[in-house]
């Protein structure tokens, strides 16, 4: 269930895009509406109309994990002002290039902020996260913490071989399933690794 929870702003995108993909003209309407504009090219209105809605729904999604638990993540915090810098000059220009950069960025803050805090700090983000699920020698922790920064560095490249160099429609495709996909690959290769060092509850 967290995973679908924060995975929400990202499939109302898909699903927006996808119905806007069907009716280019109605959604050119409703974003120049928006926008205060009646200049929107409808073969930009998906992706403008999915970058509202990607907005929108992180927005609510921050504010619901406020009501509910009182304190949000650093990174959810991270991930809506990126998507409210790119998305609006997404909107602002009309041009696609600024939301397709947003997942790059996202990924790279995440290895970025890993490494700063394992170089600088002396702090394992990931021994931090699953010390009390696991007992690992600290050069495994070290390791898997690299995996990770490793991992994000790689999808930030990914996604922007993805975004520029096929269609608009298959990379909003390969941003829900291509990178759940792959993260849900490199989450199961990481747990068949570790498996072995998993305590034993019973």
């Amino acid at each position: 269930m967290k995973l679908l929870f924060d995975l929400f702003p990202v499939i109302f995108f898909f699903v927006a895009f996808k119905y806007a993909e069907k009716a280019p003209e109605v959604a050119a309407s409703w974003v120049g509406t928006l926008l205060g504009s009646a200049a929107v090219d409808a073969k930009q209105a998906p992706i403008l109309l999915a970058t509202v809605v990607v907005i929108v729904a992180t927005i609510a999604q921050i504010l619901w994990v406020r009501f509910r638990h009182g304190k949000v993540d650093k990174m959810l915090w991270i991930s809506l002002v990126l998507v409210v810098v790119f998305g609006g000059m997404t909107l602002v220009f009309q041009n696609e290039a600024f939301i397709k950069w947003k997942p790059t960025i996202l990924y790279w803050v995440f290895a970025g902020s890993m490494a700063f805090a394992s170089l600088v700090l002396k702090k394992n983000a990931i021994k931090a996260m699953l010390a009390e699920q696991l007992t690992l020698p600290e050069p495994v922790w070290n390791r898997v913490n690299l995996s990770w920064i490793g991992f994000f560095l790689v999808m930030g490249v990914i996604n922007l071989i993805v975004a520029f160099n096929f269609s608009t429609d298959a990379w909003v495709n390969f941003k829900l399933f291509g990178g759940m996909g792959l993260m849900l690959v490199f989450v199961l290769a990481q747990g068949a690794m570790l498996s072995k060092y998993v305590e034993d509850k019973q």
